[in-house]
């Protein structure tokens, strides 16, 4: 193995707020403890998350990095004692921060082997889209072969994923996106309703298409979609909030319309949840579709990718909601 150094180039945040900036500065590099892994990193996702870091919305939990990057792609440089199998190895998966760096560390249990024929970019695109998606379909929405799903943001990262996986699961599958491009690619994934909500009330629309009801719907919106939301579930079916784009208020909810449908209304988070549980879906998650993963019957969407001095760039793009899929910082 190369010799490691002992300082590292990192993306910083100043200023975190509305008038944020990105920096580059000189960092020591981490050292792992007995129950994680040294990463080099060759690649990082960007997800909606860092840009309501920068912004001072979504702070990492104490002790974790205050470096940007929830999930890394790279090769393992240093392990714990009981995780030398690992060096030498190409892997990605979540991290709890400090992924826009040179190294950064993961929990071992969170590190999954890059599938032959990934590129680092494709790979680094990977761990936070499926999993959160595996997440909100099977552990917490208990998504069944013949329901109906309603996905909001198809074409995000996590919308393209869970397309995907609620295909593979044998749902059908709804979803809004903001334009025809968009809906395009959500087609094209296997979406069998896509509704531009700019030309359409989805719920209209959604009513009129599958009147029986939603079983499941992801929502990364939340503000005023969740009344829009109720009147479409079917019985026992469930909202999973998992972002606010949309606004933290909900204007006027009734929830008479919720205890109807013998409803619910999940909220959801990925980053604050213990090793444990994260280790756990990770491993059911590549339980379930690794291989297909392997076989990019299911993969990434990667629309670009950036060198990471490129960060504020990326970050402006993703800003601007036209992007498809994931963006990806290399190193």
């Amino acid at each position: 193995m190369a010799t490691i150094p002992t300082m590292m180039q990192a993306i910083v945040v100043k200023h975190a707020g509305k008038d944020s900036q990105l920096h580059t500065e000189q960092r020591t590099v981490p050292q792992p403890n007995a129950e994680q892994l040294l990463i080099k990193v060759a690649a990082a996702g960007i997800n909606r998350a860092d840009l309501m870091q920068r912004r001072g919305l979504y702070p990492p939990p104490q002790g974790d990095s205050d470096i940007l990057g929830l999930e890394v792609a790279g090769i393992v440089v240093a392990a714990g004692p009981q995780h030398k199998s690992w060096l030498g190895k190409a892997v990605f998966g979540l991290v709890p921060g400090g992924g826009y760096a040179e190294y950064a560390l993961m929990h071992a249990g969170h590190a999954m082997a890059v599938p032959h024929g990934y590129s680092m970019a494709e790979a680094a695109a990977t761990a936070e889209v499926f999993l959160t998606a595996y997440q909100l379909l099977c552990s917490l929405g208990e998504l069944q072969s013949g329901q109906q799903v309603l996905i909001h943001a198809g074409a995000s990262g996590v919308g393209t994923a869970a397309i995907q996986l609620a295909k593979a699961l044998g749902a059908k599958v709804a979803v809004t996106a903001s334009s025809d491009e968009k809906l395009q690619v959500c087609t094209a994934l296997g979406a069998d309703l896509a509704l531009n909500y700019y030309h359409c009330a989805f719920e209209q629309q959604l009513a009129q298409q599958w009147p029986e009801g939603v079983n499941l719907i992801l929502d990364p919106v939340a503000g005023d979609y969740i009344s829009r939301e109720i009147p479409l579930l079917a019985q026992d079916g469930k909202i999973l909030l998992y972002a606010m784009m949309g606004g933290r208020e909900v204007p006027q909810l009734d929830l008479a319309a919720l205890f109807k449908r013998r409803g619910q209304l999940i909220c959801s988070t990925l980053r604050n949840r213990s090793n444990r549980y994260k280790t756990n879906l990770t491993q059911a998650f590549v339980a379930a579709f690794g291989a297909s993963l392997a076989q990019k019957r299911i993969r990434p969407i990667l629309q670009q990718q950036f060198n990471w001095q490129q960060a504020e760039q990326a970050h402006q793009l993703m800003a601007g909601n036209t992007t498809i899929g994931k963006l990806v910082l290399t190193f």
